[in-house]
């Protein structure tokens, strides 16, 4: 069996529905990675879930650890723990276990780091744009905490969700946005409905926030594939509708073969 070779420092509830969650390595370091990487984090069948997960469409082995790979959230200088920022797949097979984590339970962490989600190919010069719905605020969060702050380009975070408490990290994003100058935070959310108090912001799909000039307005100019690159991380539907939106611009989806603007993470 894979030993459990880590522990759970703190666990925050950001929702019904998301917590964040520091995970410390017990009796190693962590190695270096870039801002934007994930790693793998797994439990056993035998941890307990959560009480509201439901039954799981597929049984897992009881001797071979649950593993999936989750963003980093945390920043790349921090070496006592890594930060993530999960949300609960009821019908799961990890989440609801994560989910039952309490302070000091243990927990299995990947020793690897990987993933190609970074700003190591962008200059410095470059504006960045970067998309998410739901959890997928994490990578942007690690970069935003490591050092991508002292680019010289523009950076705005455009966050998506259905109710302004799935918006984790929010007072964080505004308070980076009252004290970094070239910084910008758009959240907007879908069901403002369902809201216990009014809610001020933006309703618009990210889809509409690009399409109607939102950015352009905010930087006093275009973007463009020779000014800007896009990170789009979250749901498929809302990566693959931007992707075409942002075609008819010009824009690029980034691969090894054909290096572009578009960069993505799905889910």
């Amino acid at each position: 069996m894979d030993e459990l070779n880590a522990i759970v420092q703190q666990v925050i509830q950001v929702s019904p529905t998301m917590k964040v969650i520091r995970i410390a390595p017990v009796g190693w370091e962590l190695p270096d990675f870039k801002p934007g990487q994930f790693v793998g984090l797994g439990l056993y069948p035998s941890n307990e879930k959560c009480p509201e997960a439901t039954e799981e469409y597929v049984v897992p082995n009881p001797d071979k650890l649950i593993k999936r790979a989750y963003s980093i959230a945390s920043s790349n200088t921090s070496k006592e723990f890594i930060e993530f920022y999960i949300t609960l797949v009821h019908s799961g097979s990890l989440t609801p276990r994560l989910f039952n984590l309490q302070i000091g339970d243990k927990v299995w962490m990947g020793q690897r780091f990987t993933g190609m989600f970074t700003l190591d190919e962008v200059d410095e010069n470059q504006n960045i744009v970067l998309i998410a719905t739901g959890t997928g605020v994490a990578p942007y969060m690690s970069m935003l905490r490591s050092d991508a702050l002292r680019r010289k380009g523009n950076i705005v975070v455009i966050h998506g969700a259905a109710n302004s408490w799935d918006l984790g990290y929010s007072s964080e994003l505004t308070l980076l946005q009252n004290i970094a100058p070239h910084f910008d935070y758009i959240p907007t959310i879908t069901m403002p409905e369902k809201e216990v108090t009014k809610w001020h912001g933006r309703t618009e799909w990210i889809q509409e926030i690009w399409e109607d000039g939102t950015v352009e307005k905010l930087w006093k100019f275009k973007p463009t594939p020779e000014n800007t690159h896009i990170f789009l991380c979250g749901n498929p539907n809302m990566i693959n509708g931007m992707i075409e939106i942002m075609g008819k611009d010009g824009f690029i989806e980034h691969s090894r073969r054909q290096p572009g603007q578009i960069h993505v993470e799905k889910f």
